[in-house]
């Protein structure tokens, strides 16, 4: 059984198209690496959720979509990368926030985040990426993608999305769903679309219940004849490696290595995604310098 994954579908005789996730997996394996707090996983959660729907919408093989989003709140920024396999990886600025909940009761993502802009960047592959950016609307991420698609995109969207924090701040539930409006969707289906959306719960509420993401599909697009194209997993993934770290490293050039081994005699590597930290000895950097003479 999948534990965590995606459902990909169209409804409306394909006029609408739609994802649902369920995330609870990768958002604690998240929460355990970056150590946030509720707010700030709430935070990640998101996000990365919205990452690994995103990554189901590249087209090519090796692109890469980064959602960052940088605000004046107390947390300052998330960044969030995901493949066109819907594997994920992301890390925050500063882990650790503690804020009051909200006028809703809610932890306050909005506040952790602040204002600011969301910035979405598309590795296609081609020299530049493609880079589309707003300012955020509310810094609740749900609303400012709504308003990056319809502004960014020219694709009316609903994006919803939750993580629910256990009292031992544990990820309880998280997931979320994109639906889509294309071009030659009929007013009639837009109107039941709009009626479906304004009568069912939050999407922490349904996954609480024990709605799985099939169940949500036909909830949230009850009457227009939503088809499950396909169910890919998603998963907490980063690709580093002392490979490409050392890559990197070596991208620096000579003068900037052999500052480091006279200076430091060794150095030492932080990956932000996943912290794993990678040493190099004073004679791996010599070896480094000593490849680049040649």
């Amino acid at each position: 059984m999948l534990e965590d994954y995606i459902i990909r579908a169209i409804a409306a005789e394909g006029s609408i198209r739609a994802f649902v996730a369920t995330t609870r997996q990768m958002v604690q394996t998240a929460r355990e690496i970056h150590d946030t707090s509720p707010v700030v996983s709430a935070a990640l959660g998101r996000t990365m959720t919205a990452a690994a729907m995103m990554g189901l919408m590249l087209k090519g093989e090796d692109d890469l979509i980064t959602i960052q989003l940088k605000g004046d709140g107390p947390m300052k920024g998330v960044v969030v990368t995901a493949d066109h396999k819907a594997n994920v990886k992301g890390y925050v600025h500063q882990p650790y926030v503690e804020l009051p909940l909200n006028q809703k009761g809610k932890l306050d993502v909005g506040g952790c985040i602040g204002s600011g802009m969301l910035s979405i960047i598309k590795d296609m592959g081609l020299k530049e990426p493609y880079i589309g950016q707003v300012p955020l609307v509310t810094g609740e991420i749900a609303e400012d993608l709504t308003y990056y698609f319809f502004h960014s995109e020219q694709t009316p969207s609903v994006v919803a999305l939750g993580v629910l924090v256990d009292r031992d701040t544990s990820i309880k539930q998280s997931g979320g769903f994109i639906i889509q409006v294309m071009p030659s969707a009929e007013e009639d289906s837009i109107e039941k679309l709009e009626k479906q959306l304004s009568l069912i719960p939050s999407i922490t509420e349904m996954m609480d219940e024990g709605n799985t993401p099939e169940q949500i599909l036909d909830k949230v697009l009850e009457g227009l004849n939503p088809v499950i194209l396909d169910k890919v997993p998603t998963q907490f993934y980063c690709n580093c490696s002392r490979e490409r770290v050392e890559k990197a490293l070596i991208s620096i050039g000579i003068q900037d290595l052999q500052e480091i081994v006279e200076e430091e005699k060794k150095a030492t590597l932080h990956c932000h995604f996943c912290n794993k930290e990678f040493l190099f000895k004073e004679q791996e950097l010599r070896d480094m310098i000593e490849r680049l003479t040649e």
